[in-house]
């Protein structure tokens, strides 16, 4: 029976930091340290105007060939999850493709996922090796949230980051993906959203409302309710977590590390005590990045492997925008023998 395994990833990020106390001289009202100990983030990366998605996606796969030395013509297939693509067409995984310098004998497609995307993208992956269409598949996460963000949006502005990925999930490796467990609610779509730009509503409003905490609202940039995210984060990640077990037949005892979507770190607290997940087993890594969004996961998966922490059964939780969410179990079995 065939088997996949993540075999390497590797990460980029963008060259312009936004620091907390950036933020603070923008906003006198808060403080680098209150922004800091609320969410745990404190600094983040921003695309320059006119990096993309694409872009980065390009620099992170360049990294991973030559940090793993991985040969970019047994590449297979391109799977590409962004929410901000270069264009509506063509394909952006099709033109990285061609900008790779890649095989034309290699399928390339992109995914529209958020915090949920690395998951279920490994999940694509695994699908594409064992049914035999490939055995060395391109998984890249890209991610521009600062471009959908009002300038004066100071809450999303301390949270989100730019960032890319690139894993390469091969017939054999370090890491093999056991079971998942995937998930969706459509009915939360009005809580996270970018209302303009495409087809639904294709022009712009131009109209700018400001909430109770002097806090944009326009249909032109992204909206996050972080009430309702919040709910949903708390109603669905401990069932997720609780399916994703019960779909590889483990306890929570046999997990050697917990590796979730890095939202922020209130929220992540939150839910590893809500699921009683003991501290030294749940990995945090957002402080200098922020969140990621689809790139969360795999940074913090590199940063783990780093500091010799990726051996065992590690166990993934990714879910937001959508709602979408997605658990997967890998193991990285005897750290000896990795």
């Amino acid at each position: 029976m065939k088997k996949a395994f993540i075999k390497a990833v590797s990460y980029y990020l963008p060259e312009n930091i936004l620091t907390n106390e950036d933020i603070a001289a923008e906003f006198p009202e808060w403080t680098a340290e209150k922004v800091g100990s609320k969410i745990g983030i404190h600094s983040r990366r921003v695309a320059s105007e006119q990096e993309t998605a694409a872009d980065m996606a390009q620099k992170a796969a360049e990294k991973l060939f030559a940090e793993h030395g991985i040969d970019r013509q047994k590449i297979d297939f391109i799977l590409l999850c962004t929410q901000s693509p270069d264009y509506f067409l063509p394909t952006s995984a099709c033109i990285l493709q061609d900008r790779l310098g890649i095989s034309n004998q290699c399928g390339a497609l992109d995914f529209n996922l958020g915090c949920s995307g690395y998951v279920y993208g490994l999940a694509l992956a695994k699908g594409l090796v064992m049914a035999g269409i490939g055995k060395n598949i391109l998984l890249l996460t890209a991610e521009t949230y600062s471009k959908y963000l009002h300038p004066k949006d100071k809450g999303n502005r301390t949270i989100f980051g730019d960032a890319a990925s690139a894993t390469l999930i091969s017939d054999h490796g370090p890491g093999e993906i056991l079971g998942f467990s995937l998930g969706t609610d459509g009915s939360g779509t009005e809580n996270l959203i970018v209302k303009t730009g495409a087809h639904r509503n294709p022009n712009k409003t131009s109209v700018v409302e400001w909430d109770e905490y002097g806090n944009p609202i326009s249909s032109d940039f992204l909206y996050m309710s972080g009430t309702e995210i919040f709910n949903f984060m708390l109603g669905s990640v401990p069932k997720l977590v609780q399916n994703t077990l019960m779909e590889n037949s483990l306890k929570i005892d046999d997990i050697s590390l917990f590796v979730f979507h890095q939202a922020n770190k209130y929220v992540l607290e939150f839910l590893r005590k809500k699921i009683r997940i003991p501290q030294e087993k749940f990995f945090i890594f957002m402080e200098q990045v922020g969140n990621t969004v689809s790139s969360t996961i795999p940074i913090a998966l590199e940063e783990a492997r780093k500091m010799s922490l990726l051996s065992g059964k590690i166990l993934l939780s990714g879910f937001g925008v959508g709602y979408s969410w997605g658990g997967a179990v890998i193991d990285y079995g005897d750290p000896e023998k990795n």
